[in-house]
């Protein structure tokens, strides 16, 4: 029962946490490219890298399996937007933008992969 505490506190909390980012975010830049979405990604692939570099085996740091569960699962999974990004692509894609639609798959892959590895290799050192 405790993980799904973790899990449904923690999806609560980055669920309010993207909300505000993304609304933030399009206050800033503009609702034309879906920036706020992007930099989510981004920042949660760099944590959920990070949670999992720090805590690969129990010798490194000794973390409760419901903390993880809270920060990966919850915490990352409410603020990571993948269905919204692939919304946000086919939108973009029936708009006619072609190229900020491929632009925006791409870098969303490719930089949340780079900030996967980065969170990763940060939590080894």
């Amino acid at each position: 029962m405790g993980a799904w505490v973790a899990v449904a506190a923690g999806g609560a909390m980055g669920s309010l946490a993207r909300f505000w980012m993304a609304g933030a975010i399009t206050a800033l830049t503009g609702p034309r490219f879906p920036w706020g979405t992007l930099l989510i990604n981004v920042l949660g692939s760099f944590v959920i890298g990070l949670v999992a570099g720090v805590t690969l085996t129990p010798a490194r740091v000794g973390m409760h399996p419901d903390i993880r569960i809270f920060l990966m699962t919850g915490i990352c999974g409410g603020f990571t937007t993948f269905s919204a990004f692939s919304l946000q692509t086919l939108e973009l894609l029936q708009n006619g933008d072609v190229v900020p639609a491929f632009g925006y798959a791409v870098g969303s892959v490719v930089l949340c992969v780079i900030a996967t590895y980065c969170g990763w290799l940060l939590g080894r050192l």
